[in-house]
């Protein structure tokens, strides 16, 4: 058994995009997302990447509907779902036929009640589950009243399926989250950029008609972002791939290793507090000069003057503006 501890993205994107598919049940269908975020990592870890498929990985990514697909995922061929539940009695074998009998194998996950933890309990062929409910009613009559049958393979047995591997785990290596503010590397004037995704190791990309040879990391800049419906400094980071799909807005994709963490991450309309201060007052940030940002207190949020305008609006209203090193300031959420 494997225990899995979902982040506050993988929490996000999950409940997120049970929202735009439409679901009946909300909260079923995030926690069916999470088990499948589970078993992805699963496979990540165990299992070579070019011999498994998750084919909702898209979907829950950009918290996208999923386009119709019998099963989740595909392992050497394999079509398997994944069954997530509270409820152990859901992984009774007659409950797992008369539910789902039309993939090859089953994958089956219990959580928490707070969604805090899941845990993969094992696997099973379909038509084993199947033979095991036709055996159970032909010579075993009742289950023990106390006793029922959980039919399980341990999850490392998944590799036994496919060809001889060791360990593949293919976790990725580049440092970055949505939400990171960075800028490419060996440029001395370069704009700071916003991370909208992480693409998973394995996902092919081409740049200039040639492959990238690493990790694809999804950038967008503010200015662009500065452009949309409303502030997009309201939407919490794990999102931002969702908004940036549905607004279009344009993304540029780098190697991981041409990008680092940006020196001033801040820009214009970022929302801020003087660190050094023991009750601090929020500000905008209107300027950014090198090592230092100009901000003003009580200042209007972006959906009120658009970040472009801010410094002319700050003049023109006779707004005192202050300038502070960038490291003495730290990001806040806007109110």
């Amino acid at each position: 058994m494997y225990q899995f501890t979902p982040d506050e993205i993988d929490r996000k994107r999950a409940n997120h995009q049970a929202v735009k598919q439409g679901a009946d049940d909300v909260d079923a269908k995030r926690i069916g997302n999470l088990g499948e975020i589970a078993f992805e990592q699963f496979c990540r870890e165990y299992l070579p990447a070019e011999m498994w498929e998750w084919k909702n990985e898209d979907a829950i990514r950009r918290c996208n509907p999923e386009s119709f697909s019998g099963h989740d995922f595909e392992v050497f061929g394999y079509e398997i779902d994944v069954k997530t539940s509270r409820d152990v009695s859901a992984f009774h074998p007659e409950t797992l036929v008369e539910n789902d009998s039309d993939d090859d194998i089953l994958v089956m996950v219990w959580h928490r009640d707070n969604e805090d933890s899941l845990i993969m309990l094992g696997w099973e062929r379909v038509e084993t589950l199947k033979s095991k409910v036709e055996t159970e009613q032909q010579f075993s009559g009742n289950s023990p009243d106390k006793l029922e049958h959980l039919a399980t393979r341990p999850m490392n047995e998944l590799r036994d399926l496919g060809p001889n591997t060791a360990n593949m785990n293919q976790k990725p290596e580049n440092p970055f989250q949505p939400g990171d503010r960075v800028e490419k590397r060996g440029e001395e004037e370069s704009s700071v950029g916003v991370v909208v995704e992480v693409l998973p190791p394995e996902t092919q990309i081409e740049l200039y008609g040639q492959e990238l040879d690493g990790e694809g990391v999804r950038v967008t800049f503010p200015s662009s972002l500065d452009e949309g419906p409303g502030d997009w400094r309201d939407i919490d980071p794990a999102l931002f791939s969702s908004y940036c799909d549905d607004q279009d807005v344009s993304l540029y994709t780098y190697k991981h290793a041409n990008l680092k963490f940006a020196d001033n991450p801040f820009t214009v309309g970022d929302y801020v507090i003087k660190s050094s201060h023991d009750d601090p007052d929020p500000a905008v940030v209107v300027d950014v000069d090198g090592e230092d940002v100009s901000v003003v207190y009580e200042g209007p949020r972006g959906d009120e003057v658009s970040p472009a305008n801010l410094k002319d609006h700050c003049e023109a209203e006779e707004l005192s503006t202050y300038s502070y090193s960038h490291d003495e300031m730290e990001f806040i959420a806007s109110e």
